[in-house]
């Protein structure tokens, strides 16, 4: 897996972050192997620990892979790397993560970069990862203390409805058991009774509510564990784990843009929050939303979209299926536009934000009016 690079050039890059790429290029064709290894020498080293992780571990080593990744690749841009280093902290204190564990997880990273990456592993290079492991576990036990003084760790919430809106797609609402601070477009973690410390990501499905409800889409995913429970056995009175809110697709509400909305699937849940967002806000602003299917049966909060384009002459609601049109989705939005003066919003599958971001940028529209979830989360999300 290669790393990519971004901000500094190779040219501009410190001597830190050239060792710390070489390293990653140098065990990306092992990775697995490193990342099981790591846990492997952590639960020998740190026992401990191991009641803090999921009985399968085969999510949580792709997703120390990819935070790794995203180090080495952003290792030279404070901006982007503070920003996802502040997320990680808060989203590590559901998991139970204390500023005394990072010394122990440091230690075992260093163990298994340097056992798989000895061909390039010097006493510089390793200078190199323990000033950077410094750097990155700091910022994240910063930010975990700061948010310790405003939040708790988790919230439990009871399931109030379930409906199964299809065979495998269940629209769940849920009420916490404190207030639930969150804004339209963002996205949580969730933990099911069933399987204890495996947490997974859903959107919002609403904008905040006076009843302070939440309600999420889950799809039931192959081999999906959570998504499965919550989808065909999770019922009123159940009670869940959410983790903090994250997530920055949410509106600019002092600008009068309009907004163009891409949703697959029940990526369109978090479209469906924003829409209600300009409705409580009063402000007249044209919503364009294009709702993604493979067939008209899985259109399943169509109805719910149209309700709201009744009462609301400014939102626009257009379904694209593989039944309706030779267009793949979101290739159709080029029918229409133009786009200037438009924020694009963009939820569903991975390979869907990469198309539909390409397509968008080949209308003219600009990187920095386009926003999307995390699609790093997604790959592991709803399952």
């Amino acid at each position: 897996m290669p790393v990519r690079r971004s901000g500094p050039t190779a040219e501009q890059s410190s001597p830190d972050a050239l060792l710390i790429r070489r390293t990653m290029a140098e065990i990306a064709p092992i990775a697995d192997e490193v990342t099981s290894y790591f846990y492997a020498l952590l639960f020998v080293r740190h026992p401990e620990l191991r009641e803090m992780f999921p009985a399968a571990m085969d999510v949580q080593r792709e997703r120390l892979l990819k935070s790794l990744l995203k180090v080495a690749e952003h290792v030279d841009d404070t901006a982007v790397l503070t920003d996802y280093l502040r997320n990680l902290g808060l989203g590590h204190r559901k998991y139970g993560t204390r500023a005394e564990h990072y010394p122990a997880l440091g230690e075992c990273l260093l163990g298994a970069l340097s056992a798989y990456a000895a061909a390039v592993w010097t006493p510089e290079t390793e200078a190199a990862w323990v000033r950077a492991y410094t750097k990155i576990s700091q910022a994240m036990i910063d930010a975990a203390a700061m948010d310790e003084l405003r939040a708790p760790a988790w919230w439990h919430a009871e399931v109030v409805s379930h409906e199964l809106r299809t065979s495998d797609v269940a629209v769940l609402t849920v009420r916490p058991d404190q207030p639930y601070p969150f804004l339209a477009g963002q996205y949580t973690s969730m933990e099911t009774p069933w399987w204890p410390r495996v947490w997974r990501h859903y959107s919002f499905a609403s904008a905040p509510r006076s009843d302070g409800l939440l309600t999420f889409h889950v799809k039931a995913v192959p081999a999906g564990w959570v998504s499965n429970a919550l989808v065909h056995r999770a019922r009123p009175g159940d009670v869940v784990r959410l983790g903090a809110p994250v997530g920055s697709m949410t509106i600019d509400h002092t600008t009068d843009s309009g907004l163009l909305c891409l949703g697959g699937g029940t990526g369109i849940a978090p479209i469906k929050a924003l829409v209600e967002d300009v409705v409580e806000h009063g402000v007249r602003r044209p919503v364009e939303v294009f709702y993604g299917a493979r067939t008209d049966h899985d259109l399943y909060a169509i109805d719910t979209l149209l309700g709201l384009r009744q009462t609301h002459p400014w939102l626009a609601v257009r379904t694209v299926t593989d039944q309706q049109t030779p267009l793949r989705f979101p290739d159709a939005v080029r029918e229409y536009g133009p786009w200037n003066g438009y924020d694009a919003y963009l939820s569903g599958p991975p390979g869907m934000i990469r198309s539909g971001v390409g397509v968008l940028r080949d209308v003219g529209l600009p990187s920095s009016r386009i926003r999307h979830d995390s699609v790093e989360e997604l790959l592991t999300a709803g399952s």
